[in-house]
């Protein structure tokens, strides 16, 4: 009976650590190449590029928790502000934009 109570006090475990929550914060590789950096600003995580022509833009701001977060996301070169979410997997960023929220675009970033 105390085996069959650890086995499944194991197995419990390794399940809650598999749900554990994912971090959006850090330095991510765009679709484009360039170097986005995830951090927290007041309640929300702001997103700022490091390099390339927009450099020191900031170009999206989310909210959320558990690798699911939502907010604005801004195309710096149209400047132009859409609704956004992000989803983390691992070191995968999936980003998404949209109007109306039926004209969607994503792109996925990857951990640096």
């Amino acid at each position: 009976m105390i085996r069959t109570f650890l086995v499944t006090a194991a197995l419990a475990l390794g399940a809650t650590a598999s749900h554990a929550a994912e971090p959006i914060e850090g330095n991510w590789k765009t679709a484009s190449g360039e170097t986005a950096a995830i951090g927290k600003c007041g309640s929300a995580y702001c997103v700022t590029l490091k390099t390339g022509k927009h450099a020191g833009k900031q170009i999206g701001r989310l909210s959320g928790k558990d690798g699911e977060y939502s907010g604005e996301i801004t195309d710096p070169a149209e400047d132009k502000t859409y609704s956004g979410s992000g989803s983390v997997s691992g070191n995968s960023l999936k980003m998404k934009g949209c109007v109306m929220t039926i004209f969607c675009k994503s792109q996925t970033w990857t951990r640096l």
